[in-house]
């Protein structure tokens, strides 16, 4: 089975899209009588890419500061390429795992993350979500099946866009290798070099955009008496997004006298140390369709406190407290009590060493194999 996969996520630092996409097409790779080659908006190739020339990544940028509808041209640009491409290799099947489509004469299959677009357009820049309104629905439309990362996502598209609940397969993320147990010896060097301690910071990962509502972790966290700041910074993994004026000012005083620590974009063995060496993971995000920090959290058996957002309580189950987003006084709360009595974490951490069992990538590639091989003469 011949299969065109969109690789444009692969294209820049992986996060949550980008390390979804890379994972799903190596376990894809893996399985036999399959042929996957990646489109990467210039041409097909059967190599996983890791990352954008920076020279190429600049040249984007400035063209879409400088150039009126630049994404809609780069678009029909990169149509032709796919057409061309998929003409002389006649694919059987195009997977896009970054939601937007583009038309294939053929089935396709499209990865529907979240739609926090349509949920939360203002935590989105605004070029996006005019890109998103233009391009998704017309391509789902036209899609034979739809993936999504979790029940809630799934029940989602079928509330916004009316569709048959059978055209919908939900699949949850599975769990790099790289985050397994590992013992305060097995961090020490990494968090030796980013002036760490074992055990003794909170953490939060992801991108610092709005959606992820970094406010509240920082108002809690600033709440906290000064000498636990002293003992406990709060750490943030993840690079810069778009607008973070905000989170930058409230950030600037803890990071100026060493309470709090930006460590941008980590490489995932990096990261894989970091989570494995906090004391706790605090994840308040407004909105997700996922979650899977938390889930790389939970299988180093760390406490989590998340919020109630999107699939975030599917995702959590009973291994998690789950807050409300604005409540920031119960952020603040929480997190004391975790610090200063370790018996209230010690219930969560306990049910997740024993009880937690997450599906693996591996799995997530399996099901998907086994959803389109079992579907395929529907789809046809």
């Amino acid at each position: 089975m011949k299969i065109a996969f969109g690789g444009a996520a692969l294209l820049s630092p992986l996060t949550g899209i980008g390390h979804y996409a890379y994972q799903l097409g190596s376990g894809l790779q893996q399985q036999p009588g399959f042929q996957v080659d990646f489109f990467y908006g210039s041409g097909f190739s059967p190599q996983i890419r890791h990352s954008v020339p920076a020279v190429t990544g600049q040249i984007r940028v400035l063209v879409r500061k400088l150039v009126p509808n630049a994404y809609a041209l780069r678009r029909a640009l990169e149509q032709r390429r796919f057409d061309s491409g998929a003409a002389r290799t006649k694919y059987d099947l195009y997977h896009e795992p970054n939601y937007l489509a583009l038309r294939f004469d053929g089935p396709t299959v499209i990865t529907v993350h979240d739609l926090s677009w349509i949920r939360y357009p203002e935590t989105h820049p605004p070029e996006r979500v005019r890109a998103m309104e233009r391009y998704f629905e017309p391509a789902l439309r036209r899609a034979a099946r739809l993936l999504t990362d979790s029940e809630f996502v799934k029940r989602e598209v079928i509330e916004v866009f009316g569709l048959d609940p059978d055209l919908i397969e939900a699949i949850p993320l599975g769990l790099d290798p790289l985050f397994s147990p590992r013992a305060p010896a097995q961090t020490q060097a990494v968090l030796r070099r980013l002036a760490l301690v074992h055990g003794g910071y909170f953490l939060s990962v992801g991108t610092m955009e709005p959606r992820k509502n970094l406010q509240a972790t920082v108002k809690a966290y600033a709440s906290l008496p000064a000498a636990v700041r002293e003992r406990h910074p709060l750490v943030i993994a993840g690079m810069k997004g778009w607008r973070t004026t905000a989170i930058e000012r409230l950030l600037e005083p803890l990071v100026e006298c060493g309470q709090a620590r930006l460590l941008g974009y980590l490489a995932r063995e990096d990261l894989a140390a970091v989570t494995a060496g906090a004391l706790a993971m605090v994840y308040p995000s407004i909105y997700e369709g996922y979650g899977l920090p938390i889930v790389e959290a939970f299988h180093f058996g760390k406490a989590v406190l998340t919020s109630t957002g999107g699939a975030l309580p599917e995702v959590a189950g009973d291994f998690s407290p789950c807050i409300a987003p604005t409540d920031e006084e119960a952020w603040y709360r929480t997190m004391k009590q975790w610090i200063e009595d370790p018996a209230v974490r010690a219930p969560f951490e306990e049910k997740i060493r024993t009880a937690f069992n997450p599906p693996t990538w591996n799995d997530a590639a399996a099901s998907f194999f086994s959803h389109i091989e079992t579907q395929r003469r529907r789809i046809r």
